[in-house]
């Protein structure tokens, strides 16, 4: 009997990391249907970027307020779940507070001292995050992609947090050994005297079903980040490795049609030539990207990093200026049509069968792809690296090469390039016009 506690905490360990980790195969799956791609460049640079960006959180305290708060949650929340591991081990092994047992009662007690602190710091910036959201109501959490499930979820992890920190402090509280050892209850200590009144009983069973709860609570949020935007907790970290280091605004050329512009312009070319022995047909069977398979894997990746802030949508000039264009819309509606590819896979014993959709069309409009400006300023405004841009590029390119559907004012200079040699209007024999004027 004294042995049913240990075996039912490792039951649920086993079926919270086992859910977790079924769900990351998926989400790994589901990234390889995009086409593979070569980031093995830089990569001093992009172990830079990756401890700058990720782990330093160096482009959120571009916005001093949220990114200080979201700092302390990030630290507090990572640090206060070292004590995990304490856990892991006491529910195991029957233990209770192996630490005290393995370290110091003053190195114990200044480690749990700090976490406390720090639960305290996160519960407040999370109150500030929540107001943020809900009563001050900022406008870049007000848009259209932001109602229903999304302006849920942002809520239900502000409220994930809340309830993990305050069972943490009642944990500590209510655990009459830990309070009379005089270590580590900086803040607990005043918490402790809420239940005064209750017998040592008492306690005891509310310590250990906050014990239960918690660890309970942190294996559901481990599982509940599949479903969230907070998966960026764990893909920041690839995200910002394997983004671009290409200058921005540098366009990806084709190499099929760049050889084809090459035998162009050579008089010299054999356009019938057999290609070189061992070469790889380059000719892609579809130009741009019309559907999530059509991307690359590091745009998918991009897709479920999404953390939805709508920082690149507040910042883009065509948003702000009334177009339909938000490029977190278009982030959430490649990651939701790849979340709808991958249940279409699961239905299917591993196959996808042709649904009839695509992510152009039924979730991205040409209207939206045609507002953007390109002038990168999502790209830059992104604190984990998404690129916004370059899915939009690819289905414009897509609209052009494989449907001729691009707007007519851009037609008309394609054809002017074509017939002129220039986008206006002139004569060929009257370009140089211009030069003779005074």
């Amino acid at each position: 009997m004294q042995y049913i506690p240990n075996i039912l905490f490792l039951i649920i360990l086993v079926l919270g990391v086992g859910y977790f980790t079924l769900n990351i195969k998926k989400l790994i799956r589901n990234i390889k249907l995009g086409r593979a791609v070569d980031a093995s460049d830089n990569k001093s640079e992009r172990w830079r970027n990756m401890a700058r960006i990720a782990l330093g959180q160096s482009k959120m305290v571009k916005r001093p307020v949220a990114g200080f708060l979201h700092i302390v949650v990030y630290v507090g929340f990572i640090i206060i779940n070292i004590e995990v591991l304490e856990i892991i081990i006491d529910g195991l092994f029957g233990t209770h507070r192996i630490g005290l047992k393995v370290l110091p009662e003053s190195v114990y007690g200044f480690l749990i001292g700090s976490f406390e602190v720090l639960a305290v710091l996160v519960l407040v910036s999370v109150i500030v995050f929540w107001i943020r959201r809900n009563v001050v109501k900022l406008k870049r959490f007000l848009s259209s992609e932001m109602k229903g499930w999304p302006k849920s979820d942002g809520n239900i992890i502000l409220y994930f947090e809340v309830v993990l920190m305050c069972l943490f402090l009642v944990m500590n509280a209510t655990d009459t050994t830990f309070q009379n050892l005089g270590h580590g209850n900086v803040i607990s200590q005043f918490i402790a005297p809420w239940f005064s009144s209750l017998s040592e009983g008492t306690l005891h069973i509310i310590e250990r079903t906050a014990w239960w709860i918690h660890i309970a609570g942190i294996l559901v949020f481990l599982n509940y980040l599949y479903f969230s935007k907070h998966l960026h907790i764990l893909l920041a970290f690839p995200n910002t490795y394997f983004g671009s280091v290409q200058p921005k605004g540098k366009f990806n050329n084709l190499e099929a049609v760049t050889n084809e512009v090459k035998l162009m312009m050579d008089p010299n070319a054999d356009p019938f030539a057999a290609a070189p022995e061992g070469a790889e047909e380059e000719e892609p069977a579809k130009f741009g990207a019309s559907d999530v398979m059509d991307l690359n894997q590091i745009q998918l990746l991009n897709a479920y990093t999404c953390t939805e802030c709508g920082r690149c949508t507040s910042a883009c000039p065509a948003n702000l200026t009334g177009k339909k264009l938000s490029p977190r819309k278009i982030m959430m509606d490649t990651r939701d049509r790849l979340e709808e590819v991958g249940k279409n896979i699961d239905a299917n014993g591993g196959e996808f069968k042709d649904d009839g959709k695509q992510l152009l069309g039924d979730y991205i409009t040409n209207e939206e792809l045609w507002a953007c400006t390109t002038c990168n300023a999502c790209v830059e405004e992104c604190p984990v690296s998404i690129n916004p841009l370059s899915i939009i590029l690819e289905m414009r390119r897509y609209l052009v090469m494989e449907q001729s559907a691009a707007p007519m004012e851009l037609n008309n200079m394609m054809t002017n390039i074509e017939n002129n040699g220039a986008p206006w209007p002139y004569n060929q024999m009257d370009r140089l016009n211009w030069a003779n004027e005074e």
